[in-house]
């Protein structure tokens, strides 16, 4: 990926997410681990989809996750290089 322009930092345009393999990656994600409201969640998701570093509509280019896994995860935080999107004291809905 030398010398591409700016992009994912873990895949190429090829790569694409179905909603179901998406759902089944955010189950196994969230075993065993603390997970934030479907509130925050919801508000989380809206920061990635207005931020210009989300890509193929799933996928983070800060950090090459898939945006609907991290948001999930209480102690996720916003990868963006300049400023975290997330409000931090939202997680406390």
């Amino acid at each position: 990926m030398k010398g591409q322009a700016q992009g994912c930092k873990g895949c190429t345009e090829s790569v694409r997410v179905t909603p179901e393999k998406l759902e089944r990656l955010i189950e196994i994600a969230i075993q065993g681990r603390e997970v934030v409201t479907e509130e925050e969640v919801e508000h989380r998701l809206r920061q990635c989809s207005s931020c210009s570093g989300l890509q193929y509509g799933t996928t983070c280019q800060y950090c090459g996750c898939l945006v609907a896994v991290r948001a999930q995860l209480l102690a996720s935080e916003c990868p963006h290089p300049s400023a975290s999107r997330w409000d931090k004291t939202s997680a406390n809905l």
